[in-house]
């Protein structure tokens, strides 16, 4: 039973979109287990920019069947309004190809306002949400008292049950000093989103397992990244799921026998968006050449906030972490090519915290913010990367970096991106 797990190694952002568009040519299924509308993937294909926030990527490619799994948080307006904007693409997105399972959770307007006023009440301690509403409808989830898509199929009782939840909700953001959300209007788009989503609904759990015991290759597409993990990320900066190896499990109901390798992504640099440490953060010209102007796409500015991304050199001591709780069969490298033309590049080996080395995320509250990263400097590489296809075309110091990176990491590297279109990848060595 061939599946596949693709994980973010870092604060998300690392390119899986790219990577599992590349993936599901090689695949008949593919599964987003975790997240919301929260989480972005950007694929260019054929002159053409593609931004998905809740379909995965694999509908890109005629003939792969998408599932949203039961882990998601699913808001019915932004998923219609997204199949509308894939459609106007000319791509395909009938129920034959997108599959919601009916054990996902749905977000509703009130979500998005809880959310809001949350993050207004913590000030200076903000983390930094996305603002979509997903903390708060997985906290109704974990209550026992969320709506799931599956009640989309009777529009009567979903009718209700969002009915009781506006009411609740709108009590709290009044005890918060927060507007009401206007009931009747919200009620009616969602019922108007949940009739057109209705054939889409299914028990993916159910056509997952079945798929796989016929033998079909399913790519469980993950969102987000290891560092955001509820459980293992970097508390409380963290998401509301689970976006690691093991989420996929939970959140499409595999089981883990189905499970042929674990595929992790990672971004030749670090970056990430939002509060929390970094310890390989960077200030300065050097910062800003990594991120770019954001006059193009791969810039590092969010596909879903927009929001300027921080960037600073490559964190082996997290990616490695990242690798041992996923268990990592391969790694992923993507935007090699923004590294052209410094004279060196860096990478984190170690943390120093409070007078001690250490080779692993701490996991105490505040260690990591006070973590100092340890470096190694390795020569740098200039050039044009864009059209390099195969690993001996790299400048020996770029391979070098690779292989580096590969040891510290305890990970075989698989590819190497070099530019935004699906076919700028490099391969490695290791079996893809």
């Amino acid at each position: 039973m061939p599946a596949t797990i693709l994980v973010g190694a870092q604060w998300g952002d690392e390119g899986k979109g790219r990577v599992a568009d590349w993936l599901a040519a090689q695949s008949d299924v593919v599964a987003r287990y975790a997240g919301g509308d929260n989480a972005g993937h950007t694929v260019f294909v054929n002159d053409q920019l593609y931004k998905l926030h809740l379909v995965p990527s694999g509908i890109l490619h005629p003939g792969v069947v998408c599932v949203l799994g039961n882990g998601m948080v699913i808001n019915p307006v932004n998923l219609v309004r997204e199949i509308d904007e894939l459609s106007a693409l000319g791509v395909e997105v009938g129920p034959e190809r997108l599959l919601l399972s009916t054990r996902a959770h749905i977000i509703t307007p009130v979500h998005i306002a809880l959310d809001a006023a949350a993050e207004a009440a913590r000030g200076a301690g903000a983390i930094g949400t996305t603002l979509r509403g997903i903390g708060p409808a997985y906290l109704d989830k974990t209550a026992r008292q969320g709506i799931r898509a599956g009640e989309m199929a009777d529009s009567d009782g979903f009718s209700a049950a969002l009915a009781a939840a506006f009411e609740r909700a709108n009590i709290a953001l009044a005890a918060q000093g927060a507007a009401p959300v206007d009931t009747a209007a919200s009620i009616s788009a969602c019922l108007a989103a949940a009739e057109r989503l209705r054939p889409y609904l299914c028990d993916t759990s159910e056509y997952l397992n079945r798929q796989l015991k016929a033998g079909a290759r399913v790519l469980c597409e993950g969102a987000q990244g290891t560092f955001l993990d509820i459980d293992h990320g970097d508390y409380p900066y963290v998401t509301s799921s689970s976006p690691t190896a093991g989420g996929a499990l939970t959140g499409l109901g595999i089981g883990p026998l189905a499970v042929e390798r674990v595929i992790g992504v990672a971004k030749c640099y670090s970056t990430r968006v939002g509060a929390g440490p970094m310890p390989t953060e960077l200030d300065g010209p050097v910062a800003d050449r990594l991120r770019g102007t954001g006059e193009n796409f791969w810039d590092e500015y969010g596909t879903t906030t927009g929001r300027p991304r921080r960037c600073g050199w490559f964190d082996a001591v997290a990616v490695r972490y990242a690798a041992r709780l996923n268990g990592f069969t391969g790694l992923f490298l993507t935007k090699l090519d923004i590294l052209s033309g410094f004279d060196s590049v860096k990478i984190a080996t170690a943390y120093e915290v409070d007078g001690h080395l250490l080779e692993t995320p701490p996991a105490a509250r505040g260690e990591l913010a006070r973590a100092r990263p340890v470096y190694e400097t390795l020569p740098g590489w200039s050039g044009d990367l864009s059209h390099t296809r195969g690993v001996d075309e790299l400048p020996e110091e770029a391979r070098a970096y690779i292989e580096r990176i590969a040891e510290l990491v305890e990970t075989p590297i698989m590819a190497v991106s070099v530019g935004p279109a699906r076919d700028q990848l490099v391969s490695a060595g290791a079996t893809v």
